[in-house]
Formats: structure tokens, C-alpha cells, sequence
């Protein structure tokens, strides 16, 4: 099989090509990509939400979220705090410095998407969401 023809390296260029532009767009506002998609998953949250949550959502190990969430609660983006009801577990809360980020952010990702997919038919967009949603539910 020709390297061209292996999905694997199909993905992986195009997520590289859209990681790097998404992180120059968000380089204004000292975010990346994965703070950016934790902001994402707060925002669909109304605004808290369990690290573990996060991890799923974004199907990334709980080690890397925590890291993730220390550089966001240095730059003011979050709060943690401890749950009442179970006191070993820890929530995550959105700031109003992170939620001052919603609008911007999103209009970013929205017109980063309308970018890469100029010259798809809305067809072809809703079929390549669909065949990528299909792959993601995959197991490993």
C-alpha cells in the first residue's frame, strides 16, 4: 500500500494542517488547541464539569487534562474546587475571564471549519463529519 493510500497518514497530515493553523489563530489569546477544547467542553457544561469528563470528551488521558488544567487555572481561565458530595473528587469551574473567550473563540473555530471544508458540497461535509464520527467510535 502506497503511503498516500493508508488513512493513517491521511489523518494525521490533515490534523496536523488544521492543529497548526487553529494554534496561530488562538495565539492571540495565549490558548491552544487542547485549552481550547477543554474551554469547549465548560462551555457545553454551563460552565463546570469533572476532569474526567473532560478526559472522555476529548478522549485524552487524566494525567494530560490535569496538566492541561494548571496552566489554565495559572492563567485564570478556571478554578478547581472540591466536591461536597464525594470530597476526593475534584470540579472544574469556568472563570469570567475564560467565559470572556467564548465568543472569540468560537467565531475562530467557526470560520477555521467554513476554511477547510471551502469547495466541500454540504453533502460531502455532512458525509466526512459522519465517516470521521463512525472512525472516533472505534474502539482502540
Amino acid at each position: 500500500m502506497q503511503l498516500e493510500d493508508s488513512i493513517h497518514f491521511l489523518l494525521t497530515v490533515s490534523q496536523h494542517t488544521v492543529f497548526q493553523r487553529l494554534s496561530r489563530e488562538l495565539t492571540p489569546y495565549d490558548i491552544t488547541p487542547s485549552q481550547y477544547g477543554v474551554l469547549s467542553c465548560l462551555w457545553s457544561a454551563g460552565g463546570v464539569c469533572f476532569p474526567r469528563q473532560i478526559a472522555e470528551t476529548l478522549s485524552l488521558e487524566t494525567s494530560t487534562v490535569s496538566g492541561i488544567l494548571d496552566r489554565m487555572q495559572r492563567k485564570e481561565l478556571i478554578t478547581r474546587g472540591i466536591n461536597q458530595d464525594n470530597r476526593r473528587e475534584i470540579f472544574v469551574s469556568m472563570t469570567e475571564k475564560g467565559e470572556a473567550l467564548r465568543e472569540p473563540l468560537q467565531k475562530i473555530v467557526e470560520n477555521l471549519n467554513d476554511e477547510m471544508l471551502q469547495g466541500f458540497t454540504e453533502e460531502e461535509r455532512a458525509f466526512l463529519k459522519k465517516a470521521l464520527l463512525r472512525m472516533a467510535e472505534r474502539e482502540a
